[in-house]
């Protein structure tokens, strides 16, 4: 099957290359600037591609002609959306409708990926049958723009997930695995959250769950995360006890605490039991993808 990866630089966009490319489908990638995916994650076709160039979106997409679209490409910082709603709109929504409008006119499945940050964050964790209510104008264009895969004519699913984590194959991005490790180890103090609720994703098990909808032809909503609901303090005591790092360096805070242009939803997290009934979806535990991504630095392993 034909597929093509939109944000292949990013995270997950390096895993679904793999995983789909992995499987022997035939992989077209895109993403911003130079290709940072690394030789382990062919074969693919990448391509630098403006995806807030209608025509360009059009031309190439029709070029291609993909069986699915993985639409995964977005500006994903809230502070980042918050300070340039303009930018923030014409990546996450305009771009989408300009992918969902070419994959009609290829008559190709869309697969959007979005967010936990739909949701107010009041009664989480959500089911996909909740109903949306952001708190800030990244998940305001997020949402926009899964009403326009849902509105349109073609084949669609919606995958929503949360706080995504993992080892990026090639290039760097910090996540909250990586943050706490790497302050604890040069013994920065931290300040860690522990009035946000999320259900932490390991991005392995976010590529398969895309790779099961493409391959079982699932339409629809779907929520893809971890099981665990945890605050972010409590992430940070697993990575610490993981490695064996001095846990008296974390202060648990309030998200008061910080001053930020986008305002963040309190408890979000999924409930995932739509994706294990009907996907076989099944992701590890928050430990077990600590585990994952540093294999053998266990505290105590060596000793």
């Amino acid at each position: 099957m034909k597929i093509l990866i939109t944000g292949a630089n990013g995270l997950l966009g390096q895993y679904a290359v793999k995983q789909f490319a992995g499987a022997g489908h035939e992989v077209m990638a895109t993403g911003r600037g130079g290709c940072r995916l690394p030789d382990n994650a062919k074969p693919y076709q990448y391509t630098d591609l403006d995806i807030t160039d209608k025509k360009g979106v059009l031309a190439y997409v029709t070029a291609m002609r993909p069986e699915v679209i993985v639409h995964a490409a977005a500006m994903a910082q809230p502070d980042t959306c918050e300070l340039n709603r303009e930018a923030c709109y014409d990546s996450n929504t305009n771009a989408t409708l300009y992918f969902t409008e070419a994959a009609e006119a290829v008559s190709a499945k869309m697969l959007y990926i979005s967010t936990d940050f739909i949701f107010s964050g009041d009664d989480g964790p959500y089911r996909e049958t909740d109903k949306p209510a952001p708190v800030n104008y990244y998940g305001e264009t997020k949402l926009a723009a899964e009403q326009i895969v849902r509105q349109s004519k073609i084949n669609w699913a919606i995958v929503r997930t949360v706080l995504v984590y993992g080892n990026i194959l090639s290039g760097t991005r910090s996540n909250i695995v990586t943050w706490v490790k790497e302050n604890l180890e040069k013994e920065n103090p931290i300040k860690v959250v522990s009035d946000q609720v999320r259900t932490p994703t390991y991005v392995e098990d976010l590529a398969r769950g895309i790779h099961l909808i493409v391959e079982k032809n699932a339409m629809g909503i779907y929520h893809l995360s971890g099981k665990e609901v945890l605050t972010p303090y409590e992430m940070a005591v697993q990575v610490a006890d993981y490695f064996g790092l001095n846990k008296t360096l974390m202060e648990k805070v309030d998200a008061s605490v910080f001053t930020q242009p986008a305002q963040r939803p309190l408890k979000t997290g999924f409930i995932i039991d739509k994706a294990e009934k009907e996907l076989g979806y099944s992701p590890v535990s928050f430990m077990q993808g600590i585990r994952k991504m540093f294999p053998g630095k266990e505290a105590g392993m060596h000793k």
